[in-house]
């Protein structure tokens, strides 16, 4: 196990360098530069102001050398300044919306978890029974729908007309004044809506993964023996079915990762949510370069260390791949 987990954190860095080179190059082909907004906006700005500022951000120098450059600080941990008006480094204003971001995606993976596999497990025990048929319907009813418009629609009903839940940020005006117990109720009412319609996708896919690997998996001999030597059908399928019918779960859980980070710019833009996701929404608006490739490094991070933490899930859920790495 130590040897593959060493192999797979080598094979991160030149991954990881390959991602960052795409996606320099990528942000840089796209129009327009930081110092449009700066000048173009502002009648009484001459093109002298214009090369005055692509001299002090360094987009004067050739793409490569811009890269290099970049890639230099990023091995020092130095992420760079951010082009806004603030100047503050990269590095602090993605420790500051990061926590916020991951808490979200943890707790939509969780509740993708929650649901997804028992209704996956019912689904495949109880298959074209009423039970089975209702949750398919609803499944790809929710796989289907756009996030953005269950978004719209749920503030509209559950904030706007029947005023259950906030609609936008992550805690109320006055929040410090509350109880620790209001804090944590405001809390909950805030991340509701945006937990929810992050997960919503999710478990409607990783519902008929689970169904489709426990159709498969009940299937085989071993389900058969252990029903032959009388064991209750609740141990033959919670017991010996499920574990193995997890794993191609694991596997798409970790590969899931990076559409939860780039879905968390949809809804937190959509709720006003100080993340990551509204971040890399307003760095994109404003051509913030620094700012763009920070929030993509620290994403490409996150989403690496997601698959390998699934490798690690399926190696320790699989003893079969335990031994097959301890003979290597």
């Amino acid at each position: 196990m130590l040897h593959y987990l060493s192999k797979r954190l080598l094979l991160m860095v030149p991954l990881l360098l390959g991602i960052t080179l795409i996606s320099f190059v990528v942000i840089h082909l796209a129009p327009g530069e930081p110092t449009d907004l700066q000048t173009q906006l502002n009648p009484e700005a001459s093109s002298e102001l214009q090369d005055r500022l692509r001299v002090q951000y360094g987009l004067d120098q050739p793409l490569h050398v811009q890269y290099l450059s970049w890639l230099g600080r990023l091995l020092r941990l130095d992420f760079g300044e951010s082009f806004a008006l603030d100047n503050r480094p990269v590095l602090d204003k993605i420790l500051e919306r990061l926590p916020i971001t991951i808490l979200l995606n943890v707790l939509s993976i969780v509740l993708i978890l929650a649901i997804a596999v028992p209704l996956g497990v019912l689904s495949a025990v109880r298959r074209n029974s009423l039970f089975d048929r209702v949750t398919t319907v609803l499944v790809f009813v929710g796989f289907a729908m756009p996030s953005f418009w269950l978004a719209l629609l749920l503030m509209d009903w559950f904030g706007v007309r029947l005023g259950l839940v906030p609609i936008s940020g992550i805690k109320s005006l006055g929040y410090e004044y509350l109880s620790l117990g209001g804090q944590l109720l405001d809390r909950v009412q805030h991340l509701v809506l945006p937990v929810f319609i992050s997960a919503i996708g999710g478990l409607a896919g990783f519902s008929r993964y689970m169904r489709s690997n426990m159709l498969e998996v009940v299937r085989q001999d071993y389900i058969l023996t252990a029903r032959a030597k009388g064991l209750s059908e609740r141990t033959v399928i919670y017991k010996h079915a499920l574990r193995n019918a997890l794993l191609p779960v694991i596997t798409i859980l970790g590969l899931s990762v990076p559409g939860l980070i780039g879905g968390s710019v949809i809804f937190e833009t959509i709720f006003a949510i100080p993340g990551m996701g509204k971040l890399f929404y307003d760095g994109v608006m404003m051509r913030d370069y620094p700012l763009i490739m920070g929030i993509l490094v620290m994403g490409a991070v996150l989403t690496l260390v997601g698959n390998l933490l699934a490798d690690l899930s399926y190696a320790l859920a699989d003893p079969r791949i335990r031994q097959g790495q301890g003979e290597r």
